[in-house]
């Protein structure tokens, strides 16, 4: 029997082993799962914080090669599963062929839907005006901020046990090159939503996201209206943007596999 690759993509503020009861979840279903961190990211959280640490500069076209390179690296496509930042790669990987199929929740919006407020404000203020223009400046958030757009859902002492595990800072670089709009707009936003012969698409929502709003990942929904690969849509209440990683996670994990299972794909097959 032959296991099924995943690829699971992460998105800005979390450590790649935020992903850790996923990579446990889909592994227990046979399927073959890794979880590997953007470029340039420490293998744990507290070096990631770690003020010596110095980051390489990241854009968008450096973390979606990253991950188009793993996709690249099984004998058959994977399924791509992506959170926020890692939502948009994962869209983008599929319409490039790279993918069986995607699931890509709370995703940053592709080109043509209304921004995520929350992220477009980070955005806009993530390289302080004296920073060094080495493209190496990046955005933290505070225990604070992370309550207050990440994880509002949940119990403040969750809040701040997930901050204490997953929180690491962000490429200022890759944030701006997420808000650019009209004819600027960065090119691996750009998904062809009519495109026929990508595999099936699956968006998820949490209905307190503040991050990047419900109405957000509906819209991009609407925007898959005219092809006739499937796409589905996935609305979860009372959850927010931490919805992959609190302790609600396995809800949504569970009907990533119950919606895989219906398109035919499973952790083993022949």
């Amino acid at each position: 029997m032959n296991r099924t690759p995943v690829v699971l993509i992460h998105g800005a503020w979390l450590h790649a082993l935020s992903w850790q009861s996923w990579i446990d979840r889909l592994a227990g279903r046979g399927f073959e799962v890794v979880a590997p961190g953007w470029p340039g990211e420490p293998p744990t959280v507290g070096e990631a914080r770690s003020p010596s640490v110095t980051t390489p500069s990241l854009g968008l076209d450096g973390l979606t090669d990253h991950y188009a390179s793993v996709a690249r690296s099984f004998d058959t496509p994977p399924v791509i599963i992506g959170h926020s930042v890692g939502g948009l790669v994962a869209q983008h990987l599929l319409d490039a062929g790279l993918g069986r199929a995607a699931v890509a929740i709370a995703p940053a919006p592709i080109a043509g839907a209304p921004p995520a407020l929350e992220l477009t404000g980070r955005a806009v203020r993530s390289v302080p005006p004296d920073s060094p223009d080495d493209g190496t400046a990046t955005v933290s958030l505070s225990v604070e901020e992370f309550r207050a757009c990440f994880a509002n859902a949940v119990p403040e002492e969750e809040s701040s046990c997930l901050f204490r595990h997953y929180v690491i800072p962000s490429s200022g670089h890759l944030l701006s090159d997420l808000v650019r709009e009209d004819v600027t707009c960065h090119p691996r936003r750009r998904v062809d939503t009519r495109n026929a012969r990508r595999g099936p698409l699956l968006l998820i929502s949490g209905q307190e996201d503040r991050m990047v709003p419900d109405s957000v990942t509906r819209s991009v929904y609407k925007l898959y209206g005219d092809s006739t690969a499937t796409s589905d849509l996935k609305q979860f209440p009372d959850r927010a943007h931490s919805l992959t990683v609190d302790s609600g996670w396995r809800s949504v994990a569970d009907h990533v596999l119950l919606w895989l299972a219906l398109q035919g794909i499973h952790g083993t097959e022949p």
